[in-house]
């Protein structure tokens, strides 16, 4: 018995000093490249007329992927029990960044919106990060205060406060759209940790109701809805967007027009590279495009689901709830940003995770990723311990 023991130990003491997930990065890595080629694709011609290099748009992309995996390499080297001591920190931090970007002089506005940060060198924008960092206090939240979230409205509504007030902040410079993403991405994080479904339910219509109060009482927002809803009826202007997005998709049919073929991508079809990139995909591949797009993401959150699910089997909640709350940002936006491309969805402002141009996206998706690498790493390595024990 000791004999076959002991080789079974050494092999486990030889296990590897970091561990990565090799199916979680070779999915990111296949979205990732489709991603740069999309975008050089989509930006050639604006590119060229802007600055004389067709090709400007890709060297900042591979800029900004580069900047996001070194500072993914950065944040896979804290523990994340260190994270979770520093949740109601981050939190502060998340509220200052969304109070800061609303001083004039701090925030800088682009195309009427109050969003963005100035850095030496750069414009940060200030709710990509506020985001992630509000989420990893939710999912704190989900771990200290469990028993009253699972058994009380109280522990349901003191987060929903929270993330209320995080979305009026984001409402005022304003940005709905990443106040419901955030909003949701949060009120799933919390079902998922055992909200009763009576409280949820009594929440969701609170919500729905509060939000068709603000595109009421909004005319821009209500323009966008009209637009949304007929976009043919003024085609040149609120349906513009839509109307050019939903001609790419169609041109697209089986297999598409082919790489580098799109014609609404030439000054037709507004933020191509950006807002609209997955439109232009479905132009240029085609249905099929579509179809191993969404197949790519869907396949990210389903790994990323099963490390939460390994995680809270392992008693590791707080790691579980970081893997889940990933996982349901990532399908939230993308569902968002393809729906809005669709036509499905009123137009938002919000980029294809880790596919669109995008500054701060770009890097705090990537930077996200680290946390759920480190994740992965703990869980493994508390699976081999536990390995250990049983065979020591």
């Amino acid at each position: 018995m000791n004999a076959v023991a002991a080789p079974m130990t050494r092999n486990i003491e030889r296990a590897p000093l970091v561990r990565l997930d090799a199916v979680l990065l070779l999915l990111v890595a296949s979205i990732l490249l489709l991603g740069l080629i999309m975008v050089t694709s989509a930006s050639v011609t604006a590119a060229a007329r802007e600055s004389g290099d067709p090709f400007a748009y890709l060297e900042r992309q591979l800029v900004l992927v580069g900047g996001g995996l070194a500072l993914a390499a950065l944040v896979f080297v804290i523990p994340i029990s260190v994270v979770e001591r520093c949740a109601l920190p981050l939190l502060v931090a998340a509220g200052v960044l969304l109070l800061l970007v609303l001083v004039p002089g701090l925030g800088h506005v682009v195309k009427g919106g109050r969003r963005w940060l100035r850095l030496p060198g750069i414009n940060f924008q200030v709710s990509e990060a506020a985001r992630v960092l509000a989420l990893v206090y939710i999912a704190h939240y989900c771990v200290r205060f469990e028993t009253a979230l699972r058994s009380s409205a109280g522990g349901l509504l003191r987060p929903l406060a929270l993330l209320a007030f995080l979305g009026v902040l984001l409402l005022l410079e304003p940005d709905l759209g990443a106040a419901t993403v955030l909003f949701v991405t949060g009120f799933g994080l919390l079902f998922l940790a055992g909200a009763q479904l009576r409280w949820v339910l009594a929440s969701m219509l609170a919500a729905a109701a509060a939000m068709s109060l603000l595109v009421v009482f909004s005319s821009y927002r209500m323009r966008r809805i009209t637009g949304f809803l007929d976009p043919w009826a003024d085609p040149y202007n609120t349906g513009f967007q839509l109307t050019q997005s939903l001609i790419a998709i169609g041109r697209g049919e089986w297999f598409g027009v082919g790489l580098g073929a799109s014609v609404q991508k030439l000054f037709y079809l507004p933020e191509a590279h950006n807002d609209f990139l997955f439109a232009v995909l479905a132009e240029e591949l085609g249905l099929a495009g579509v179809v191993l797009t969404i197949a790519l993401f869907l396949a990210l959150a389903w790994r990323v689901f099963a490390l939460a699910r390994r995680a809270h089997d392992a008693g590791m909640k707080f790691h579980a709830y970081l893997a889940a709350g990933f996982a349901l940002w990532l399908l939230v936006q993308a569902f968002v940003n393809i729906g809005v491309n669709m036509g499905v969805l009123p137009t938002k402002g919000l980029t294809l995770p880790l596919m669109s141009y995008g500054r701060s996206s770009m890097v705090v998706a990537l930077a996200w990723l680290g946390l759920i690498l480190r994740v992965h790493h703990e869980v493994s390595g508390g699976a081999r311990g536990a390995a250990r024990a049983r065979h020591a």
